[in-house]
């Protein structure tokens, strides 16, 4: 099964000025420093402890490992610096920004990542604190952060890039119903406006389990104002990725008030995004991130397609 995993740097593998710059922001030498798996960036990701005993998440990246990267580090230390308590996200201790290197100094939260494949109470738990989440960041507690319309505007053109330029292993009922795959992602651009802080892409890598049950989110770069629901919608196609989960049971339990037709819209729009992101080379320092984005778009349209066909045969039945 394909997972979030990417090939990325030590905390040794930092030049000595980055690694002093860092034990300046902690105070203290850093003694141990153990590389932490999941995600994507190439640079480093590590749990460190230093001779005063401090412990703290540390993360670098430069411009030879990945430009994208850099800036993503940049725009996660501005965010993470005004998150306010409720959102549920490791505490910034400082930063280091020289223009090549950005090394983000965070909180070591205690905790692991969900088991994938996904596990029933595990997940329960999850889907209940995403929607806790979202009730204590409604109204955004973050001013001025996008709107997530804007911030998918490009994601969202992926089925119509498709269907411009249709790759040769594009499935036949995609190819079949790329109309109806380019409407639906026309219709995510307008639903998925709302005022709920959104940390926007919520995966199993991006999610630790605390030992007491609760939940941190991390790597918070593409937080925007949005849905409700989006953070738990995001989470349920990677659940449906690892598959073995009733997914419509559980994303309509979870997303109260949301129309299910908004729902299957934004399903659309993320596997069009994922399959047209998927046919690309792989970028600087991220030879995963393809096969990661082919898998959970293949993932995405095939429950679309039966959400579809469903709503299809409901309407038949009615009719």
């Amino acid at each position: 099964m394909t997972s979030a995993v990417g090939v990325r740097i030590g905390w040794r593998d930092l030049p000595p000025k980055i690694r002093s710059a860092i034990e300046e922001i902690l105070g203290s030498p850093v003694v141990e420093a153990v590389s932490q798996p999941g995600g994507f960036s190439p640079g480093t990701a590590d749990r460190v402890r230093t001779v005063a005993g401090t412990r703290a998440f540390v993360k670098a990246v430069s411009v030879v490992q990945n430009p994208h990267s850099v800036e993503l580090h940049r725009r996660e230390a501005a965010i993470t610096a005004r998150l306010p308590a409720q959102a549920a996200a490791p505490a910034l201790l400082g930063s280091y920004d020289d223009g090549e290197w950005v090394a983000l100094v965070l909180e070591d939260v205690p905790g692991r990542h969900p088991h994938t494949p996904w596990v029933a109470d595990e997940l329960a738990a999850i889907l209940a604190s995403l929607r806790d989440l979202a009730t204590r960041l409604t109204p955004s507690p973050v001013p001025d952060v996008p709107l997530a319309a804007e911030v998918l505007r490009h994601d969202f053109g992926g089925w119509g890039r498709i269907a411009a330029n249709p790759p040769n292993d594009l499935s036949p009922w995609a190819a079949e119903h790329l109309d109806q795959l380019c409407a639906l992602a026309d219709r995510a651009r307008t639903v998925v406006h709302g005022d709920t802080l959104v940390h926007l892409d919520v995966r199993a890598d991006n999610i630790l389990v605390r030992p007491d049950g609760g939940v941190t989110l991390v790597d918070w770069p593409w937080a925007c104002a949005g849905a409700p629901w989006l953070d738990t919608l995001m989470l349920m196609i990677n659940v449906r990725l690892f598959g073995g989960h009733p997914t419509d049971q559980l994303l309509a339990a979870h997303t109260p008030g949301a129309d299910p037709r908004d729902l299957t819209a934004v399903l659309a729009a993320m596997a069009g995004f994922y399959l047209d992101a998927a046919r690309r080379p792989d970028p600087p320092g991220l030879p995963t991130l393809r096969e990661f984005q082919r898998a959970q778009g293949t993932a995405a349209l095939a429950w679309v397609r039966e959400r579809l066909t469903a709503a299809s045969d409901r309407r038949g039945q009615t009719g």
